[in-house]
């Protein structure tokens, strides 16, 4: 947090260095405070979700300090920039996002170039602390793939990789032609799945075919499991296109660009091919890869673009990235899955006794047994429960289907994309739905629903108790 006051100082804002330097003390202390607390209980699995599950409450909470400190914005609406940030979602309260300052914007990138690491998973790199623990903390924030037998060198490998990516972004944004500061700025939100602008119009304001392009190649890197990321490094070719998230994204993201832009042709909503292809290939990156920058915004995609396209932008948002990458939704891996078993259930029913081989290629073997199968499905099954209900809450506020619909799958896969019902202004118990559905979508739902039942049954015993 004490990186943006070397941005205020370099482009003299010195309203913003106290804000910074506060804040940055204050989450050193808090930290301290936190992992010693911790440090009391053993670090059993369920111990690490619920470490999990707060600290990025806890992170955001802190991160929000400088937009509250530097009277930017509301106490609210400072944890909702923050926890839009760390979550990678991109949703902001700025009405004019313009004339936030430069260490301002700094930060903002940052949050979310964190954010799509990962809390517990920076902390990993940096504290020391024994190996299963640092295993039931890395599974707690969703992260199954080893690319090493250690996770501690696992984490460094990942670590490697996303600071790697981060240059190459740099570059291809400064050669696309944007000044140094816009083109780390997008670097950060566009590997990190994030989707934070500079501006109020995103990516659109440059109105330049050669930075999409390069948003659009950054973010589809940041949506791609970092393992398989890996097994490029190593030129491992032939494993990684055998991989079943690669498949998945191989089928889907072309599938569903052809899909919009075919549609974009046949309503001329452009003028021309080349232009339909643009904007309608930009929409689906930035939707599937669940980072929100924009080239088209929601009243012309529902005024002017067919019907179909605007449920293939949703379904999009709702399918996400690679599993291990920082994206977020559903993931290519539990949607392959998912395939699989159909084929696996329909191939049981026309050989009846017949024994069906369930495999799939997935980084270094994918045990598939009726177990994970089951989970996937669960997820499957609260991911769009979660969705309804908090459609239905938003209904009560906005009687709008087609936006909500889009809001809220937005929100759920930490996409960010809008339709303009989310304002500052918006009532608080709104943001506060929005805000868990971020939260319930980084952290995939089951460390919160652990926390949530074990609150209930410390409840329900207290009351019988007092009975």
């Amino acid at each position: 947090m004490l990186t943006p006051i070397i941005v205020a100082i370099i482009y003299s804002e010195p309203k913003f260095i106290f804000s910074f330097f506060f804040s940055g003390i204050v989450s050193i202390i808090v930290g301290i405070v936190f992992i010693k607390v911790f440090k009391k209980y053993k670090m059993s699995l369920k111990v690490a979700m619920i470490f999990s599950t707060f600290i990025w409450l806890v992170a955001s909470l802190l991160g929000s300090l400088p937009f509250f400190i530097s009277g930017e914005l509301t106490f609210i609406n400072s944890f909702f920039e923050a926890i839009s940030g760390f979550t990678t979602t991109g949703f902001s309260m700025y009405n004019s996002i313009e004339s936030a300052g430069f260490a301002i914007n700094f930060w903002r990138g940052m949050t979310q170039w964190i954010g799509g690491l990962g809390i517990i998973f920076t902390m990993i790199i940096i504290l020391r602390s024994s190996g299963t623990s640092i295993m039931r903390l890395y599974n707690a924030e969703g992260r199954s793939e080893r690319i090493l037998p250690s996770i501690r060198n696992t984490s460094k490998i990942i670590l490697y990789i996303y600071l790697f990516l981060t240059v190459v972004g740099v570059f291809l944004f400064i050669i696309s032609g944007l000044p140094l500061f816009d083109s780390i700025f997008y670097t950060f939100v566009s590997l990190s799945t994030g989707g934070f602008a500079l501006n109020s119009n995103s990516i659109l304001y440059y109105n330049n075919g050669w930075v999409e392009l390069a948003a659009m190649v950054v973010m589809i890197l940041g949506s791609i499991n970092f393992a398989l990321v890996y097994l490029l490094f190593k030129r491992k070719f032939r494993e990684f296109f055998n991989d079943i998230e690669t498949k998945v994204a191989i089928i889907i993201i072309p599938l569903f660009i052809i899909i919009v832009s075919v549609a974009l042709i046949e309503f001329n909503v452009y003028g021309n091919i080349s232009e339909n292809i643009r904007f309608g290939a930009f929409q689906i990156v930035s939707a599937i890869s669940t980072t929100g920058l924009q080239t088209v915004f929601y009243p012309e995609i529902l005024n002017s673009w067919p019907a179909i396209t605007f449920f293939i932008i949703i379904i999009s948002m709702i399918i996400g990235g690679g599993s291990g990458s920082t994206s977020g939704g559903i993931k290519w891996l539990r949607i392959g899955l998912l395939f699989k078993a159909i084929f696996w259930q329909i191939k049981s029913f026309l050989l009846p006794g017949a024994v069906i081989p369930k495999k799939i290629n997935h980084f270094q073997g994918l045990k598939v047994n009726n177990d994970l199968l089951r989970i996937t499905g669960l997820f499957i099954f609260l991911y769009i429960f979660v969705y309804v209900i908090s459609v239905l809450i938003v209904l009560s506020y906005y009687n709008n289907l087609s936006q909500v619909l889009f809001e809220i799958a937005s929100a759920m896969g930490n996409v960010g994309l809008t339709s303009g019902i989310l304002t500052p202004n918006s009532p608080d118990f709104i943001k506060i739905v929005f805000m868990i559905d971020f939260w319930l979508g980084r952290l995939e739902i089951w460390p919160v629903l652990l926390v949530l039942f074990m609150g209930l049954a410390t409840i329900k015993d207290k009351l019988r108790f007092n009975h």
